[in-house]
Formats: C-alpha cells, structure tokens, sequence
C-alpha cells in the first residue's frame, strides 16, 4: 500500500529540475536584494555618524583641530573593528571545538564495560614489553629473610646506642655513681 501512495505522490524528473530553478532564482534575488539593503544601511549609518565635512573658510588652527578629532574617531573605530574581529575569531575557535566533540560523541565507537582480570606479574611483564623478559618474576623470592640472630644483632646495637650520649649520661656525680654501680654489680 505505501508502495501505491509512493507512486502517486512521485514527481517526475522534470518537475524537480523546474522546482530546483525556481528556488535558486528565488534565493539569487532574495540575496540581491539582502546586498541592496545592506549598502543602504551602510550609507545611513555613515550619513548619521559622519556628517559632511565643511572645510570653507577654515584657518590653518580650526583645520588642525578637525583632523586631530577624525583622527581620534578612527582610533575608536580602529579598536571597536579589532575587539569584534577577536570576538569573532574567539566564536570561530569555539565552533570548531564543539563540532570536534560532537564529532567525538557522535562516533560509532563506544567505551566497554571493563570487568576485573586477575593476572600475575610474569603476565603483566608479558603484557607489557612481550618475549623481552628475562626469566620470571617471583616477587615472594625478592622478599628480604630475616632471620633471628640478626633480630637480636639489632637489639644490641640499639642497647648501645651513639658513644656521645653515654659520655654526657656518665658526666656529673649521677654518671659516676651509674658507673660504680655497674661495676660493682657485675662482679
């Protein structure tokens, strides 16, 4: 059935063709006439924002000081025409960043779920820098052992400590007595 309708609503090529040259005569006098109208809004505003310069009978002071203001006038407009042309430049960057994200969004590409993988370390070393690894990787025999005679090695060295605290500690008659105690209780 839509089959039929299609049938019945299509336009035969001729048709198009004189469609198509309707609208682009159309759209070339709209733009002719967009022009037309944009010169005679130039000339407006240039009639209102500059009158015609009278320069009869002017001395050379009153001549002077004419060009010093259109001077600064077209400073003015100088800085206006710079600050719009950068605003201008500014929207342009702006535009084709967010048509890059678009574009980025709108890719057919989409981000997986990622899931957890439990890998060892020979693995991962695999993963990364591929047949170059030496050997494996056991991170338990990298392990430094301790072992007991060296835990008490330890406790001894800490006992003793730095030579300059036990000399400040047995100064005075406080170290002395320290020092008779120890000796006496030793024996």
């Amino acid at each position: 059935m839509s089959n039929q309708l299609q049938h019945k609503y299509a336009i035969s090529a001729s048709r198009k063709l004189s469609l198509k040259i309707l609208l682009l005569t159309r759209a070339t006098e709209d733009l002719e006439a967009e022009k037309t109208a944009n010169e005679e809004q130039k000339v407006r505003y240039l009639r209102e924002k500059l009158p015609p310069l009278q320069l009869s009978g002017l001395n050379i002071d009153d001549l002077q000081k004419v060009c010093k203001e259109i001077h600064e006038k077209i400073h003015v407009v100088d800085e206006d025409r710079y600050d719009c042309e950068a605003k201008v430049h500014k929207n342009y960057r702006d535009i084709n960043e967010l048509k890059l994200k678009v574009q980025d969004l709108g890719g057919k590409f989409k981000k997986p779920a990622l899931r957890k993988v439990r890998v060892s370390a020979d693995e991962m070393l695999k993963a990364l820098f591929g047949s170059k690894t030496k050997g494996s990787m056991d991170l338990r025999a990298n392990l430094k052992s301790v072992k007991k005679e060296d835990i008490k090695q330890e406790k001894l060295t800490m006992e003793v400590g730095d030579w300059r605290k036990n000399v400040e500690a047995m100064s005075g008659m406080q170290g002395r007595k320290k020092m008779f105690d120890a000796a006496g209780g030793a024996q």
